[in-house]
């Protein structure tokens, strides 16, 4: 790449980070410095504004970037995941954002909690919520580590490192200055830049082919060298059955997993009201639909215009179609358009990345002191103890996240979020619904239900294809494979909801029929709601 891509680029990261950076420390001046203000924002905020911060947290490196590649690489298959990511809000709109509002507090365990025995179900659901968050870390690391690459030349594992690294930095300094107040203003400041920059790239590609879709599908089935394979189902996940039930697991997760993201669920309490918090999701829905229907665009206007080949020489796992696709649009490279269109798609990307890993951070700090550090010292903890937890838990995992963002590098981004979202669905998602919907379950069946979720879908990762066993493993060198799947969603979702429903039938104690009965009223008409 030329000096004029990495120089426009490079400032226009500066920018943002300049300004982001701007937002933190005027937040951290006015803030009250209590648990409330770190982990909600004070509960101040409007649905839209909620609204955009919401599509701002979850439209992530994985989307703008990861999803592109996987059309441009694998057509149809790859479009899978714009499929998925949007079908999963018709489950949290419908099941999840008003009941968890008026039942919790800050995080997930919050939900469970209200009629169970605290101690074990916060321990428990805090450690799910962190594996989920730090798996979902890891994906934004590798994208800004695959965005900094293909900027310097895709040659500097340096410049690749020291970028998981500076990314690190950054998203513990927002969390612990600003809080969700700083979070919530980045992340709408990056929903904004990044609806602006994926509709003139939709536009564009549009325009090159003047409007016709059938043209443009066309010509990404004939650049892609499969022909109209391409565009049917099974280029990735067809042939024998593992490959076809890895399809399924992998829908199963991405449509289940996202009513389980902490970092999702924590956004419902930064609005004063369960009302506000379902009008906050059907604002997201409508800038995240809008959203990933272009990605679509994108990911065949990659195939298409540049081509399967290049973009796999530039980065096997098609993490820099778009960026490369913005280049072509401008004009090729070396020419001033390209070299604008391109510095912009960058700076959005990394915009991205930056707003995705600090709400990440900013749940997962909150489960360790809120659920895991406060359930062991509840009696003598002070409120403004646990806020400084939470700051130093941010450094923690993000010097985790860091770590391991350095060892998955070569990982499709999209691809790891999908494992994310598998945790997510198999250890929180069980423990939430049952929580909230079954009269009859136990403390004992909730922390059965988290730790027979997490763990099955935990190990079946560890002996999969992802870590050993091929060439595009984690340790290529080694194979201690022993699960077919790359998604264990298939097999740990259903062990989740079984776990639950073992632990309650087998309980020596009953439910607490008068706590569920206060929760259910409390969930369906907000008496009493924080």
């Amino acid at each position: 790449m030329n000096a004029d891509h990495q120089t426009l680029a490079l400032v226009l990261f500066s920018v943002f980070i300049a300004v982001t950076l701007g937002i933190t420390t005027w937040v951290s001046r006015n803030r009250r410095g209590s648990a409330e203000e770190f982990y909600a924002g004070g509960r101040l905020f409007s649905p839209l504004e909620n609204g955009f911060a919401i599509a701002g947290d979850y439209m992530s490196a994985a989307s703008f970037l990861g999803i592109s590649g996987l059309i441009a690489l694998y057509g149809y298959d790859g479009m899978l995941y714009s499929v998925g990511f949007l079908v999963a809000w018709l489950v949290v709109l419908l099941l999840v954002a008003e009941l968890v509002r008026n039942c919790g507090r800050f995080t997930l365990a919050d939900v469970v909690a209200a009629r169970m025995a605290e101690r074990p179900v916060r321990i428990a659901a805090g450690t799910s919520s962190v594996a989920v968050s730090v798996l979902y870390l890891v994906a934004q690391m590798v994208g800004a580590g695959s965005l900094v690459a293909l900027l310097l030349g895709g040659s500097s594992e340096a410049a690749r490192s020291w970028t998981v690294i500076g990314v690190g930095a950054l998203m513990v300094i927002y969390v612990s200055l600003g809080g969700m107040r700083a979070t919530t203003w980045i992340q709408i400041v990056k929903a904004v830049l990044l609806m602006a920059g994926t509709i003139t790239l939709t536009v564009l590609v549009l325009l090159r082919f003047h409007g016709d879709v059938n043209s443009l599908l066309s010509t990404a089935a004939e650049r892609s060298g499969h022909g109209l394979d391409f565009l049917a189902p099974g280029l990735r996940y067809g042939g024998d059955w593992t490959a076809r039930l890895d399809f399924i697991s992998l829908g199963l997760a991405l449509v289940l997993g996202t009513a389980g993201l902490p970092h999702i669920l924590s956004r419902f309490y930064t609005v004063p009201t369960a009302r506000a918090a379902r009008r906050s999701v059907v604002w997201s829905i409508g800038l995240i639909g809008s959203f990933y229907l272009m990605t679509i665009v994108l990911g065949f206007g990659a195939a298409a215009l540049i081509g399967p080949d290049e973009v796999r020489a530039s980065n096997a796992s098609g993490n820099t179609a778009v960026p490369l696709l913005a280049l072509d649009l401008g004009g090729g490279a070396g020419s001033t358009g390209g070299t604008v269109l391109f510095a912009v798609v960058a700076a959005v990307a990394f915009a991205t990345i930056l707003a995705v890993v600090a709400g990440i951070t900013l749940a997962s700090s909150a489960s360790v002191a809120h659920d895991l550090y406060a359930s062991l010292r509840r009696r003598h903890a002070k409120q403004y103890s646990e806020v400084t937890v939470a700051r130093v838990a941010a450094a923690v995992i993000g010097a985790a996240a860091i770590g391991l963002g350095l060892l998955a590098r070569d990982l499709n981004v999209a691809f790891l979020v999908g494992l994310a979202f598998a945790v997510a669905a198999s250890a929180n998602l069980p423990v939430l619904l049952y929580s909230l919907f079954w009269r009859r379950f136990t403390t004992r069946g909730a922390v059965w239900s988290v730790y027979g979720g997490l763990v099955p879908a935990v190990l079946l990762v560890l002996v999969s294809p992802v870590v050993s066993g091929s060439p595009e493993s984690l340790f290529p060198g080694v194979d201690f494979q022993l699960f077919p799947l790359q998604n264990p969603g298939v097999v740990s979702i259903p062990l989740g909801f079984l776990a639950g429903w073992l632990g309650t039938v087998t309980s020596p104690e009953p439910s607490d029929e008068a706590r569920h009965a206060e929760t259910e009223v409390r969930s369906l008409t907000g008496a009493g709601a924080a």
